[in-house]
C-alpha cells in the first residue's frame, strides 16, 4: 500500500499512449498480438506497433462492426486481437456484434476504447460516451478495466493479453499525472489502496483516482482519515476489499467519470447492500450528456473536481452519524 504523503507525481503523459506504450512492448514478446483500428491508427497510439509489425496490424477503416466480427473469427486461429477505436465507438456503436460474436461466443478479444468520458473535451457530447461502463459489465464475462494513470494503462494493456476472455479496456485521451510506479504489477480484479483511514471509504476509477487523492488529502488537512482505494478492474469486482473497507469506515463516495447509473458506484452500492449496508455519495454525471468544454472545466461543471469529492465525503459522514 502507499501511503497518501508518500504519492508523488513523477510526470504527466495521457493514458491512450501507456496502452500505445504497452500492445508495442507485447508486439516483442507475443506473437500472437494483433491489433485492429478503425480509422484511428494515430489518435490509439499504435504507430509504434504498425512499424515494427505491420504484418499484425489491420487496418478495418471506419466499418466498427466489421472490426469486431474479424477480431472474433482471429481468435479462432490463436491469435490476441486488441480493437482500438474511441469509448463511443466501440461500445454503443457495436454493441450488438460485442453481445453476440464476442460475449455470448465467450471471444478472446481485448477491446481497448479511448477518449472515454467528459475529458474528450471539445468533441462534445456526441463523442463522450458517459454509459459505456454499464453497457459492459452488464455483458456475462466481461471483464472491464478502468485504469488511472499512463503506467497502470501500460501495465494494464500488458496484463489483459495473459487473460483468457473477453475485456473492456477503458481509457482517456488528456495529459493526466503520473502517480503509480512503473514496475508495479497489474492484477486483474484486485483494487489498488493508496490509504489507510476510519473515517470514510474513497473508491475510485480512471481519471477520477487523482482526484480522490486530491480529496484525500484536503480531508487530512481537516481532521479527517479517508481510505482512498483504486477500483482498476470494474468487473470483477475486488468484493472482499469493498467491504472490508466499509466495515472499517461506515461510509463511502465513489468517483467515476461515468454516469452514476450503471457504473462503479452501482457496483459498490450494490455489494454494500447485500453484505453491509452503509450510507454513500456517488459523484459523476448525473443522468446527463456531456457538452463541448475543456476537460478540466467540464469535470468542474458536471460535479466531478475534487472539492466535490470533499463536500461528497463530509455528507457520507454526517449521514453516517445521523
Amino acid at each position: 500500500m502507499i501511503m497518501l504523503d508518500a504519492i508523488q507525481v513523477t510526470g504527466q503523459k495521457d493514458t491512450r499512449s501507456g496502452f500505445g506504450d504497452g500492445i508495442f512492448e507485447l508486439g516483442k514478446s507475443n506473437p500472437n498480438v494483433v491489433a485492429l483500428t478503425a480509422d484511428l491508427a494515430g489518435s490509439m497510439k499504435l504507430n509504434a506497433f504498425i512499424k515494427a509489425f505491420p504484418e499484425r496490424f489491420i487496418q478495418c477503416g471506419i466499418a466498427e462492426a466489421n472490426m469486431i466480427g474479424i477480431a472474433a473469427g482471429l481468435t479462432i486461429g490463436g491469435k490476441i486481437p486488441f480493437t482500438t477505436t474511441f469509448a463511443n465507438f466501440s461500445t454503443g456503436r457495436v454493441y450488438d456484434q460485442i453481445r453476440q460474436s464476442v460475449a455470448y461466443s465467450g471471444k478472446n478479444v481485448k477491446i481497448c476504447a479511448s477518449h472515454a468520458g467528459l475529458t474528450l473535451g471539445e468533441d462534445g457530447a456526441t463523442h463522450q460516451i458517459l454509459e459505456d461502463i454499464g453497457l459492459m459489465k452488464m455483458l456475462p464475462g466481461m471483464t472491464v478495466i478502468v485504469p488511472c494513470d499512463y503506467n497502470q494503462t501500460k501495465a494494464a494493456t500488458i496484463a489483459i493479453a495473459d487473460y483468457q476472455g473477453p475485456v473492456y479496456l477503458r481509457f482517456g485521451r488528456p495529459v493526466w499525472p503520473i502517480f503509480t510506479h512503473a514496475d508495479e504489477p497489474f492484477v486483474i480484479g484486485k483494487a489498488q489502496q493508496f490509504s489507510e483511514g476510519s473515517d470514510v471509504s474513497i473508491f475510485a476509477c480512471g481519471h477520477m483516482v487523482w482526484k480522490a487523492i486530491e480529496a484525500g488529502r484536503i480531508l487530512k488537512e481537516k481532521g479527517i482519515n479517508a481510505e482512498i482505494i483504486n477500483i482498476h478492474t470494474i468487473k470483477p469486482l475486488d468484493t472482499h476489499a469493498v467491504i472490508a473497507s466499509i466495515k472499517k469506515t461506515g461510509c463511502a463516495v465513489t468517483a467515476e467519470e461515468h454516469n452514476v447509473l450503471g457504473g462503479l458506484g452501482d457496483s459498490i452500492a450494490q455489494t454494500a447492500a447485500k453484505s453491509f449496508p452503509i450510507p454513500i455519495e456517488m459523484i459523476g454525471t448525473q443522468d446527463t450528456f456531456g457538452e463541448s468544454g475543456k476537460p478540466t472545466e467540464l469535470l468542474k461543471k458536471y460535479g466531478l473536481d475534487t472539492e466535490f469529492i470533499v463536500a461528497a465525503a463530509e455528507k457520507a459522514m454526517a449521514r453516517k452519524k445521523a
